[in-house]
């Protein structure tokens, strides 16, 4: 039997999807590629078509990345995929490949602060086979009735080539989180995509099925992304701590956060993109509803990390922050590309972050929220969309072209739900995600 091998994007609507080609053939396609279509764009996530501007015309090469191979075997059962890169034929980078695309933020974050981005995904998942178990919030026998899956998750993740941190038995029913260690670069946003499709194998191999989708019902828990982010110098040296800063962030970090709160509203139709992201984005869900900065505050949109260490070094090496206004609907590489940019823009326009909050905002009145610099966060994504869609600045980031893209993409997923009240919103996002 021939041995077939995938290279793979993650696209617009956070979908992995590509092309199999047979292992013998592996040295061509790791320089020309497979071929791919500039219209796959608009495939959106219930593999409805948006408006194109492309049409029928063009073509493109989809090149898998030799550093984003990974090889994946369940029993006598085994798959090796790719992430790769989409380029035009004459091999420049194409505008609305999600890898390049976050290449870019990393590279001004480069540029204009002389550092770079060690970035981690935390996952929220659930599974769609209810357990006999109640009451199971982080407990053991909860853990228990899936240890077989869990065990075989991580065992995954580390012959992937990543890092695991930890996996458990969240709150909510049937759902788990999985954590791993950060990464560098584009290769945070790879190991996002390749945690979830492991889970996703992982689950279908045990005779199970996994879903990230942002919530399933609306009266329960949703399923979130956590972002971490810090920096490192060319050196190697940590750069987000300082002692004397505002709770621990050295001027640098304070910028970034003041850059991404002030941003946050226009680019959160890129971190949280469905139509049911906005029933988790509510207070009191622990998810985030505020343009707020918290410490040890799991209700802020951006965190402050504690740490577990009294050593100075070990402090600084720890110390991070934490984005969570994003779900798995959303592509990693474009996730954190727009963290990245709204933080850049936050150094570049020298802004000074608020103080954390220590309160409950809902209880707020909205001249209140307003003194402080607050704003309730789109509550919709229509509402993100045109925040998106009107900010000139995001425009600059991403280019007028790929900005009208997107939102073309995205007003062909919200047509597909539009008469869906929301319980069945949630039903048909998780059987896509």
């Amino acid at each position: 039997m021939t041995h077939l091998m995938f290279a793979a994007t993650c696209d617009i609507a956070g979908k992995v999807r590509g092309k199999a080609f047979p292992a013998d053939d592996l040295k061509r396609r790791l320089s020309r590629g497979v071929g791919w279509t500039p219209t796959n764009v608009q495939i959106n996530c219930f593999d409805g078509i948006a408006d194109s501007p492309f049409g029928a015309l063009g073509d493109l090469l989809l090149v898998p990345d030799e550093k984003a191979r990974i090889d994946i075997k369940y029993g006598t059962k085994s798959e090796t995929f790719f992430l790769g890169d989409i380029i035009t034929l004459e091999g420049a980078p194409w505008e609305f490949c999600t890898r390049s695309l976050l290449r870019s933020a990393l590279s001004r974050l480069e540029n204009i602060a002389g550092v770079y981005a060690l970035t981690a995904f935390e996952h929220e998942f659930q599974l769609k086979s209810p357990s006999s178990l109640l009451g199971e919030g982080f407990g053991r026998a909860g853990f228990e009735e899936q240890r077989e899956l869990c065990e075989t998750i991580i065992t995954q993740i580390d012959a992937a080539g990543l890092k695991s941190d930890s996996i458990m038995k969240e709150y909510g029913p049937d759902q788990y989180e999985v954590v791993i260690a950060p990464e560098v670069g584009v290769r945070g946003a790879d190991a996002a995509v390749i945690v979830r499709e492991i889970v996703r194998s992982a689950a279908r191999h045990l005779g199970q099925e996994a879903t990230f989708t942002p919530i399933q019902d609306p009266s329960s828990v949703g399923n979130g992304v956590h972002i971490h982010i810090s920096f490192r110098d060319a050196d190697g040296l940590p750069k987000t701590f300082n002692p004397d800063g505002k709770c621990g962030m050295s001027k640098l970090t304070e910028a970034f956060a003041a850059g991404v709160l002030k941003y946050l509203d226009s680019i959160l139709a890129l971190t949280a993109p469905s139509a049911i992201s906005y029933l988790r984005l509510t207070p009191h869900r622990w998810s985030a509803a505020y343009n707020n900065l918290g410490f040890l505050d799991r209700e802020a949109s951006l965190r402050i990390c504690p740490v577990t260490s009294k050593d100075p070094l070990s402090v600084a090496d720890q110390f991070n922050i934490e984005y969570r206004a994003a779900d798995a609907a959303a592509c990693p590489h474009l996730a954190l590309a727009s963290i990245i940019h709204a933080g850049v823009q936050g150094i570049e326009e020298n802004l000074t972050s608020t103080e954390p909050t220590t309160e409950d905002l809902s209880l707020l009145s909205p001249s209140e929220l307003a003194k402080r610099g607050f704003i309730r966060l789109p509550q919709n994504l229509d509402t993100a969309l045109n925040c998106m869609s009107s900010n000139k600045t995001l425009r600059s980031w991403f280019g007028s072209h790929f900005v009208d893209v997107y939102l073309s993409h995205k007003h062909s997923e919200l047509e597909h739900v539009k008469n869906m009240d929301d319980l069945a919103r949630c039903t048909e996002y998780a059987r896509t995600y």
